[in-house]
């Protein structure tokens, strides 16, 4: 009996597996150069850890200031956003007790800043240059997101890709920032993968019920939603792109879930839903056509 692409793929990731450990690569790269974090007051772009935590929040503006520079730009935080918190560290000269001598001691202390686009009554500064790198589609995985039924939004901001279940869509960071088409595609998968677990859908307990991070079902969640991404890369095509770091991906969780391969078959179970869901295949085989 032939098997189906989702067996195949399944196999190739389990062998991958046992060849040991594979190193994960994220298949985009943060947002650097103009469009950067930066202060909007003094134009500086935030660095070394602050670059992380800034492009990591779901905002398309790459200004940030402080609750009382947004004052004095005659404006206002608006009434419940939550900031985020920046460090800032330097190195002090302080007389040292026991020489009498004077010594550098680093200094550090911590700022919560808004973005921009948390604000209002302050004028938004000219767009950054964009990025210039084409981004080729692909058609075929175009065609199948356009097609999946009751989609959930899909918007393209900051440097962090996620399903927020509460609002029902899916973020991804600007196409132009990933390495590959075949990583940008592979990540989208992903994320719908995850909305398939909306209780309007599948109602998958790892989706619908909140769950801490990197908890038993949270774990669980995660392989469903690589599977997915791995058998919607074959169907489109492109699976030999991605298959290598989709299953480094899988292995960081299972890690989880103490190496338990076995778990992989019962992901990919709830994975051939979630795909037959996104392709739509129960309302063709309702109509007796061949999938």
């Amino acid at each position: 009996m032939k098997k189906s692409v989702e067996e195949l793929i399944t196999e190739q990731i389990i062998e991958r597996l046992e060849k040991g450990e594979i190193p994960w690569k994220k298949p985009w790269t943060p947002l650097t150069g103009p469009n950067a974090p930066r202060n909007l007051i003094t134009g500086k772009p935030y660095r070394g850890i602050n670059t992380f935590i800034l492009a990591c929040q779901a905002f398309s503006c790459p200004y940030w200031l402080t609750y009382k520079q947004a004052l004095e730009k005659g404006g206002n935080v608006r009434r419940g956003e939550k900031g985020t918190p920046v460090v800032f560290w330097n190195w002090v000269e302080v007389e040292d007790t026991e020489t009498g001598e004077d010594k550098s001691i680093p200094f550090m202390r911590h700022y919560t800043v808004f973005n921009l686009e948390q604000t209002e009554g302050i004028e938004a500064p000219p767009s950054p240059t964009p990025i210039e790198k084409l981004f080729n589609s692909i058609q075929a995985a175009e065609e199948l997101i356009a097609a999946m039924p009751q989609r959930p939004e899909i918007r393209h901001s900051g440097s962090r890709a996620y399903y927020k279940p509460s609002y029902d869509y899916v973020n991804m960071p600007p196409q132009e920032t990933f390495h590959q088409e075949e990583g940008y595609y592979c990540t989208l998968f992903h994320e719908i993968g995850h909305a398939t677990g909306h209780s309007s859908r599948l109602a998958r307990k790892g989706v619908t019920e909140c769950t801490a991070f990197v908890s038993h079902e949270y774990s669980k969640e995660e392989l469903v939603a690589e599977m997915t991404a791995a058998f919607l890369c074959a169907e489109t095509g492109i699976e030999q792109a991605t298959i290598d770091n989709s299953a480094a991906y899988i292995q960081s969780w299972l890690k989880e879930l103490n190496n338990d391969k076995s778990l992989v078959i019962l992901a990919a179970g709830q994975a051939q839903k979630a795909v037959d869901f996104i392709m739509n295949r129960k309302a063709v085989e309702e109509l007796g056509m061949v999938v």
